[in-house]
């Protein structure tokens, strides 16, 4: 079966699906949603192949070390169990291990590395190279494999600065190409990423805030995808309640409405972009 929507990141392996991510994905699958579970560390990056490898289609992975997770990091409740927030040494600071990251790329399944990147938002600054190491380290592995990558850039607020380190050192270092996820950037960096081969993708957020209007209504429509960030930012209908990839739909929509098209064409091309992007048969 073909999907009608793509939600190309999302994470129904999270803790906040413990009772109820097999119904969650049934939903989403019942009504054509496919999906991307991305990891964004050792252990939930496992969890994503796990996850995934549970459906004969529909359902994909990616593996990848988090920005935030390469320093003693803010560990969400919806993210991770209890035993990670105990404060124990070994969950403060993930150096990324290429060979265990590899041999979980491996699995037919993981259609991507990451979510991996740059993110000054929430960490000082002075995490920056342990940052950019672990970056060119998956950027390295990516090459290797040649799998996209799944990129998650945030800046410090006003800045374009996170996205600025991370554009640089992708041109340097990026012989494969993949998608900036939850872009919250300028039309102008947006405009940098697409010449250079990389989607951006929007979330829920945009149902509700008008922020990211001129980037979409100016995007090409081949250079961006729908996505959820579930069970984060659920769009306007479900706001303030946990996300699921079956809202994705919402975000379609609403990226039909920005561009004035139609539903029908929007949702078409959009499950082609994630299907190209990340080299999806369906």
């Amino acid at each position: 079966m073909k999907p009608n929507f793509f939600d190309v990141h999302t994470h129904v392996h999270f803790e906040a699906f413990t009772q109820d991510a097999e119904a969650v994905m049934e939903r989403a699958l019942s009504a054509g949603v496919w999906s991307i579970q991305v990891g964004t560390q050792r252990d939930t990056s496992r969890a994503a192949t796990s996850f995934a490898e549970k459906y004969t289609e529909g359902v994909y992975a990616t593996v990848g070390l988090h920005p935030c997770h390469t320093e003693r990091s803010y560990h969400d409740k919806k993210e991770l169990p209890p035993a990670y927030r105990s404060g124990r040494d070994e969950y403060h600071g993930e150096i990324f291990d290429e060979a265990q990251y590899r041999e979980l790329a491996k699995h037919p399944k993981v259609v991507a590395i990451g979510e991996c990147g740059l993110d000054y938002y929430r960490l000082s600054l002075d995490t920056r190279e342990k940052q950019i190491a672990a970056f060119r380290s998956q950027i390295e592995l990516a090459n290797e494999l040649k799998k996209p990558l799944m990129l998650h850039i945030r800046p410090r607020k006003g800045s374009e600065d996170a996205y600025t380190d991370a554009y640089e050192i992708l041109k340097q270092e990026a012989k494969v190409k993949g998608n900036v996820h939850f872009f919250v950037g300028s039309l102008e960096t947006a405009q940098r990423f697409w010449d250079f081969g990389f989607t951006t993708s929007f979330t829920g957020v945009i149902t509700f805030a008008r922020d990211y209007d001129e980037v979409i209504r100016v995007a090409p429509l081949d250079m961006i995808m729908s996505e959820t960030d579930a069970p984060y930012v659920a769009p306007h209908s479900h706001r303030g309640g946990r996300n699921e990839p079956l809202y994705v739909s919402e975000v379609v929509r609403r990226i039909a409405d920005i561009k004035n098209l139609d539903i029908e064409s929007t949702k078409e091309t959009l499950v082609k972009n994630a299907l190209r992007v990340f080299s999806i048969v369906a």
